[in-house]
């Protein structure tokens, strides 16, 4: 979405990305568009060309949606080691593979090599907070900063904190992300896969289970989210959708009303499993919708999309601000 540019916290212009997979690099694209230096660490040996060629193809999309406007680049530093790439850093991002064992490991190595003041998140979408936490020996300053796919495009990032976490830090990254032009919510209690994880695995077990019970194909499925719901979604929550199609009556009504459908629909809905079998149908599926174009056609698409539909969204809120700031000054000239 595009984004008015926003202040990071004192001091802040180094970041570091420890693990530079494709989630990583998203990150590096990113710091580096809203003004950071950025140091990353990835034990691959083809990290830097990785790293660099994802920042050449994310660059055109972070320029249009208004998030580059601070950046270069070439503000990018590679290590050999971790210690090395948390030395400078204000801010670490870590996003290495999802197993306790290599994050406990890490977490040991850099503790004492971090800046005093360092916040440390991970992007961890299947760990819980308390079980990384158990790689640190003082975790105070580690939170889960948990992004989504792509973090240079999608604006949100889960925070979580615990009765370990350091007083202001969840504040500190609240106006750290804000400033790279992220959008976040606080997570209050820990459930494993946080909470947007959690909404869309809901969505695609009811949406495999129309296709095993041959209700809907693959392609038809997809077409009812983003031609119908996702449509609407991309704009407010369920919540405030809901509340907006009583008439006017409120939330309370609504579910009044449409209580007994909702009911009878949720006591249908189906609790399907990942056989191979399964697999297979919906893997065919896609193929069909594929037509004939590569993953990376695909992946295009989906990014340039993206891109426009944050900027429409953008230029509406200008508009609401606007049309309200227009209606205030009307009422005061009177």
């Amino acid at each position: 979405m595009m984004t008015k540019v926003r202040e990071f916290p004192q001091g802040v212009e180094v970041a570091s990305i420890l693990g530079a997979g494709t989630i990583g690099a998203s990150w590096t694209a990113l710091f580096l568009a809203s003004g950071l230096e950025v140091d990353v660490y990835d034990p691959s040996e083809q990290v830097e060309a990785f790293v660099r060629d994802y920042i050449e193809h994310a660059w055109p999309s972070l320029e249009r949606l208004g998030l580059a406007s601070r950046g270069n680049p070439d503000r990018v530093r590679f290590f050999k080691t971790p210690e090395e790439a948390v030395a400078r850093a204000q801010f670490v991002q870590e996003s290495v593979p999802e197993r306790i064992e290599i994050k406990h490991e890490l977490y040991q190595r850099i503790e004492n090599k971090l800046h005093p003041q360092a916040v440390v998140a991970s992007s961890a979408s299947g760990l819980l907070v308390k079980e990384m936490q158990q790689g640190w020996k003082n975790p105070g300053r580690f939170i889960l900063g948990h992004p989504f796919n792509p973090p240079h495009l999608i604006p949100l990032v889960e925070l979580l904190a615990n009765e370990k976490t350091e007083e202001g830090v969840l504040e500190w990254a609240e106006q750290f992300y804000a400033a790279c032009g992220k959008t976040t919510i606080r997570v209050n209690k820990e459930v494993p896969g946080h909470v947007a994880n959690r909404l869309q695995a809901a969505l695609w077990r009811e949406a495999i289970h129309l296709v095993v019970e041959g209700v809907a194909s693959v392609e038809d499925v997809d077409k009812a989210v983003f031609a119908g719901p996702g449509l609407r979604w991309s704009v407010m929550g369920p919540h405030m959708l809901f509340n907006l199609g009583s008439g006017g009556h409120g939330l309370g009504v609504f579910c009044e009303r449409f209580g007994p459908s909702f009911h009878r629909w949720w006591d249908d809905l189906g609790n399907p499993r990942l056989t191979p079998d399964v697999i297979a149908k919906l893997a065919a599926g896609v193929k069909v919708e594929e037509n004939g174009r590569s993953f990376d056609d695909l992946a295009a698409e989906r990014d340039r999309k993206i891109v426009e539909a944050s900027r429409a969204m953008g230029q509406a809120e200008s508009a609401v601000v606007e049309s309200a700031a227009k209606k205030a000054r009307l009422v005061t000239a009177r």
